[in-house]
């Protein structure tokens, strides 16, 4: 996991880029992520790692390590970051010990 490896192809980057930048993407993301993961393309096992918060795997797959703690932001909001913040907790628990909740 890291820049060397991330995939520019990856659906996974595509749609935090985008979501994370428009408002009514963020909010369909929100409504229903299943039907967004599909709209751009994930495949089966980029859709169990975001299903789970896996962001270890995320990256592992290619995801550009930026946009991992971005992703932590989506589920569980960015308004006030801070370590002990859910966004970050969420963070630190995946890419140190596996996916959100395995701890």
């Amino acid at each position: 996991m890291g820049i060397d490896n991330t995939d520019r192809t990856l659906a996974s980057n595509r749609l935090v880029f985008e979501v994370r930048r428009d408002m009514a993407a963020y909010r369909r993301f929100r409504e229903n992520f299943e039907l967004v993961m599909g709209e751009y393309g994930l495949t089966e096992e980029e859709k169990e790692a975001w299903r789970t918060l896996d962001l270890k795997k995320l990256g592992d797959l290619g995801v550009h390590p930026y946009f991992l703690p971005q992703i932590s932001r989506l589920f569980h909001g960015g308004g006030y970051n801070h370590n002990r913040s859910e966004a970050c907790k969420a963070y630190a628990a995946s890419v140190l010990a596996g996916p959100a909740g395995d701890q």
